[in-house]
């Protein structure tokens, strides 16, 4: 729950400052290694921290079948049983969006009895980068 990793987030907090000053220099003397730390572990650290926070940002996936566009009269007269005929054909590649954004390319697989997609295609960054512009 977010509501307990804050409170647990403000105890550590509260429990470091309640530490001696003795106490805070035993533990960062056992944390440092023994060499001269090294600029890069410094940045190796710092940019896992930082990817880990991202890493935790959430996203919505989505798999487009198809389009079509139709008139409100039409959408009207939609009831049980209807079919709405759209542009793809039956076995071509299906899109994967990841925010509304084309990410990769798959095919529908069934996985016990529910529906999946297997990526059969990753779309480059760079094509990612083109398709924005």
């Amino acid at each position: 729950m977010v509501t307990s990793d804050k409170e647990e987030h403000k105890q550590a907090i509260e429990s470091n400052e309640v530490q001696s000053g003795s106490d805070k220099q035993a533990a960062k003397q056992k944390s440092e290694p023994t060499q001269s730390p090294n600029k890069t572990d410094a940045t190796e650290s710092k940019l896992t921290g930082n990817m880990d926070f991202l890493l935790d940002i959430p996203l919505e996936i989505s798999v487009e079948l198809g389009r079509t566009k139709i008139l409100i009269n039409e959408l009207l007269k939609l009831g049980q049983g209807s079919v709405i005929e759209l542009s793809k054909l039956a076995g071509e590649t299906l899109e994967i969006l990841a925010n509304q954004k084309l990410v990769a390319r798959g095919e529908v697989v069934v996985v016990n009895e529910k529906y999946g997609v297997r990526l059969t295609e990753i779309i480059s960054p760079i094509e990612r980068i083109e398709r924005l512009q």
